[in-house]
């Protein structure tokens, strides 16, 4: 998979603290990625962009909020999760292909 398809799929890693401590004790990985992207696009995308090898892929879809706002009522965007559970003895490391 080249690295155009990859930043296609994968927008971004989800940084929280529930995600923070799923990566530390379990070896899973919360991502951020598309909304039409599939559970293998996924798996793919990971395993070339990390080489890594992964177990499987969990997605979930986030509904957006409704918000008030000043000039009345809004809606954030909705976005899709994907949670990468790795085999064991695999790791990613984030800081080695910031560019």
């Amino acid at each position: 998979m080249n690295q155009k398809c990859v930043f296609k799929f994968l927008l971004s890693p989800h940084v929280s603290e529930k995600a923070t401590i799923m990566a530390d004790k379990k070896g899973q990985f919360v991502f951020k990625v598309a909304t039409d992207a599939t559970k293998l696009e996924i798996k793919r995308a990971v395993e070339s962009l990390f080489n890594v090898k992964a177990k499987r892929v969990t997605t979930i879809n986030i509904l957006g909020k409704s918000k008030r706002t000043a000039r009345g009522l809004g809606k954030r965007s909705n976005w899709k999760k994907a949670m990468i559970f790795l085999q064991p003895g695999q790791d990613l490391d984030f800081s080695s292909k910031a560019e």
